[in-house]
């Protein structure tokens, strides 16, 4: 498998995955037949993850091949990512308290000789834990995990292995090639028991010989008994969406950031003058795939957004972005909307200074999040059992009755 940092690369992808989207996905999925063969999935989702493709795009493709029925499990793993960044959204505090036991940690690591030694060992890959070992080789040098696998490594991690989770999602955030704030984060505490209180996955020697075909069996290596982790924070409460944001339509700037790079999907944005594009806020591990893959991917977009609009790109900071706009002698600054993460963050600030200068910010939400993300209240069924009115209600199906 070779991650191309282009849509078009996306896009050849999807299409060669299409004839699996149904059933044989449905019935292989939990498969992890090594790096050497990823068939039985999409991987799909460093494409998905910056918008280089979108949702929309590959569940109306996936149902022109296939009936809702026969695609219903794909199209529902397509929407996790979607459920996470809603559930965080909803909770934008979340994020902040990891971040801050994360840094926390970190320190922590240049205090504790023992807890240094267990960390290295860990992310060196050097644990005698041979598929543990294995998947930080492959994170390390492909920057892609099964999806299987990323279960059975956090499991082993926080429960065989002792390591804080919040170490171990850090690890992944730097590494993975699809790593964004909230799936990330909250997979990490799905594991854990945190994210369903009393809820957690622990991964069992049998499975993951049942569903490696054999290539790893540890037995007597896990801890298959461990209790959930616990936490003293009281739950976050649900804080509702403000409304979805519109351009007037008059003369912008666009802005182009990793979490949306397909700009020409954008709702009407007027007469585009300029565009910039602001420079990833993921903190990759240097020289690592996922460092390489989010630069090319901006660079793509860049090129893309400049022949759709007619005008060059510029990448700019975003401490620079409201002098660059009034260079243009603009006032409006049109992107999307960023969910809550290190771009969001950067983006209240500029906010800010442009509201101070007479000029504004637009984020445009996409109807998918719009019409998904107040679903994600709670666990993921309540999403489940509504998506497919959503598809239905956004035209993607050509089977289904068009709603009015």
């Amino acid at each position: 498998m070779e991650w191309i940092p282009t849509r078009a690369a996306g896009l050849e992808r999807l299409a060669q995955f299409l004839p699996s989207a149904g059933r044989p996905y449905a019935e292989r999925r939990n498969v992890d037949l090594g790096p050497q063969d990823r068939s039985n999935v999409s991987a799909l989702s460093p494409w998905l993850r910056r918008r280089l493709i979108t949702e929309e795009e590959v569940v109306a493709a996936v149902l022109t091949r296939h009936s809702a029925a026969a695609a219903e499990k794909f199209i529902q793993e397509v929407t996790w990512r979607t459920y996470w960044k809603g559930w965080l959204e909803l909770r934008p505090a979340m994020l902040e308290r990891f971040d801050a036991e994360r840094i926390a940690f970190r320190a922590e690591l240049a205090r504790d000789g023992n807890l240094a030694r267990r960390f290295a060992r860990a992310i060196d890959g050097a644990t005698g834990i041979a598929c543990f070992d294995a998947w930080v080789e492959e994170l390390r040098e492909l920057g892609w995990l099964h999806n299987h696998a990323r279960m059975w490594f956090a499991s082993v991690w926080i429960f065989t292995l002792r390591l804080p989770w919040q170490l171990g999602a850090d690890f992944f955030y730097k590494h993975l090639l699809d790593a964004d704030p909230a799936s990330n984060t909250l997979s990490w505490r799905w594991v854990a028991g945190l994210h369903t209180p009393g809820k957690h996955y622990l991964a069992r020697a049998e499975n993951i010989a049942r569903n490696t075909g054999g290539r790893f069996a540890p037995y007597g290596q896990l801890n298959e008994a461990a209790l959930p982790l616990t936490e003293d924070a009281p739950p976050l409460p649900v804080t509702p969406l403000a409304p979805a944001q519109r351009h007037d339509g008059g003369p912008c700037a666009l802005l182009l950031t990793e979490e949306d790079l397909h700009p020409e999907s954008w709702d009407p944005v007027g007469e585009v003058k300029a565009i910039a594009v602001l420079p990833s806020a993921t903190v990759h591990a240097p020289g690592s795939p996922a460092a390489r893959f989010s630069e090319g991917a901006l660079a793509d977009a860049a090129a893309r957004a400049s022949a759709h609009f007619g005008v060059s790109c510029h990448t700019v900071a975003a401490a620079d972005l409201p002098g660059w706009l009034a260079g243009h002698g603009l006032t409006a600054l049109v992107t999307a909307q960023a969910p809550t993460g290190r771009i969001a963050w950067q983006l209240r600030t500029v906010e800010a200074r442009l509201a101070a200068d007479g000029a504004r910010l637009v984020e445009l939400r996409r109807a998918w999040d719009d019409l998904l993300w107040p679903l994600a209240t709670a666990g993921f069924f309540k999403l489940k059992t509504r998506l497919p009115g959503v598809i239905e209600r956004l035209g993607l199906d050509p089977a289904a009755p068009r709603l009015l």
